[in-house]
C-alpha cells in the first residue's frame, strides 16, 4: 500500500473521465483510487451543480471512505465565482462554499481546498468552465470599463475572510491553490494576499508544476511558506507551458526540492497531480505508480 502522506489527487480522476467528472460515479473513483494502492485521495466539488451533487452524495461517501479506510485531509470546494462583484452572486457562492464545508467535515478532513481567486475578468461568454485558464483564454478576457480596483480588492478580501470564517467554524484550513492568470499563483502573490485576508487558517497548496512554470523558484518557496503549508501538489514540469508530468519527466530539480522539504521538516501531505489532457503522460496508472515510488524514495523525513 501507498503510505498514507502520499495522496492521489483528483487529476487522476479528471484525466480518466474529463472535467468535470459525474458527481454521481464518486464511490467508482473511490474505488478506483484505492485499487492503485492509495490509502488517502482527494476529492472534488467542482462549481454549483458538481458540488451540489457531491453533496447529495456525502453520507453513501463517507461510508465507502471507512469501508475502504480511505484518508481524505482535503476537499476541493471550485467556486471561481466567489470573486464576483455581484452582491446576490457572491451570497450564493458562499451559501455553496458552506455546503463545501459540511461535506468535508463529513469526511473529517483537515480543510478546504480552491483555487486562488481570478481577478473581475469578463470574458467574451460565460466565464469557462476549465482547470486551468491558458495564455489565449486569458488573452481574450477583459476588464469592466468601471473597474475600481480598490473596490473590487476590498470586496475580494472580505468575501475570502468570510470564507475563511466559515471554514473555521467547520475546524478546516482553507487551502489556496496556485494556478496562471489567479491571484495568488506565486509565494509572493499568496504572502500579499494572505496579508490583506488577516486569518490564520488560510493556507497556500504548493503546486511544483504551476509554480515551476511560472517561475516560481519551488525551494525558497518552501523556506518562506514552511509555516503555512501542509499539502504540496506533485508534478514535473518543463518550465515553458501548464502540464503536469511524472516526476523526472520534466526539469525540475528533485534533488534540491526533497533536500529543502527535509531541511522545513516538512510533515504535511503531498499530491501525486499527474495527467490532464494538457500532458503527455502515456498509462495513467503507471504514471501513478511510478510517481509513488519516486516520492518514496526520495522524502526521506516521510
Amino acid at each position: 500500500m501507498v503510505h498514507r502522506k502520499i495522496a492521489c489527487a483528483y487529476l487522476y480522476t479528471i484525466t480518466r473521465y474529463g472535467y468535470p467528472p459525474e458527481a454521481a460515479n464518486t464511490l467508482q473513483y473511490m474505488d478506483e483510487m484505492h485499487h492503485l494502492g492509495f490509502q488517502t485521495i482527494e476529492l472534488e466539488g467542482i462549481r454549483e451543480e458538481h458540488l451540489l451533487g457531491m453533496y447529495a452524495l456525502q453520507d453513501e461517501v463517507a461510508k465507502r471512505k471507512r469501508a475502504l479506510n480511505l484518508e481524505v485531509p482535503y476537499f476541493c470546494v471550485v467556486l471561481p465565482e466567489l470573486s464576483s462583484m455581484d452582491a446576490t452572486v457572491r451570497k450564493h457562492q458562499l451559501k455553496l462554499f458552506e455546503k463545501g464545508c459540511r461535506i468535508a467535515k463529513k469526511l473529517e478532513a483537515l480543510g478546504v481546498l480552491d483555487n486562488a481567486p481570478l481577478p473581475n475578468y469578463k470574458f467574451p461568454g460565460d466565464l469557462p468552465v476549465v482547470r486551468h485558464y491558458e495564455e489565449d483564454v486569458l488573452a481574450a478576457a477583459y476588464f469592466p470599463k468601471d473597474l475600481k480596483w480598490s473596490a473590487f480588492w476590498d470586496t475580494l478580501t472580505s468575501t475570502y475572510a468570510e470564507c475563511c470564517d466559515i471554514a473555521a467554524s467547520y475546524g478546516l484550513t482553507y487551502q489556496m491553490h496556485p494556478a496562471v492568470g489567479t491571484l495568488a499563483s506565486t509565494t509572493d502573490a499568496f504572502l500579499y494576499f494572505r496579508d490583506a485576508v488577516g486569518r490564520e487558517n488560510l493556507r497556500f497548496n504548493l503546486d511544483t508544476a504551476n509554480q515551476y512554470m511560472m517561475k516560481d523558484n519551488l525551494a525558497l518557496s518552501l523556506v518562506r511558506l514552511k509555516d503555512h503549508i501542509d499539502y504540496i501538489h506533485l508534478s514535473d514540469n518543463k518550465g515553458t507551458r501548464v502540464e503536469h508530468l511524472v516526476p523526472g519527466q520534466g526539469t525540475i530539480r528533485w534533488d534540491v526540492f526533497f533536500e529543502t522539504l527535509e531541511r522545513i521538516n516538512y510533515k504535511g501531505f503531498i499530491g501525486v497531480d499527474v495527467g490532464g489532457d494538457e500532458s503527455d503522460i502515456g498509462d495513467l496508472d503507471t504514471a501513478y505508480r511510478n510517481s509513488v515510488n519516486f516520492i518514496e524514495k526520495n522524502w526521506k523525513n516521510i
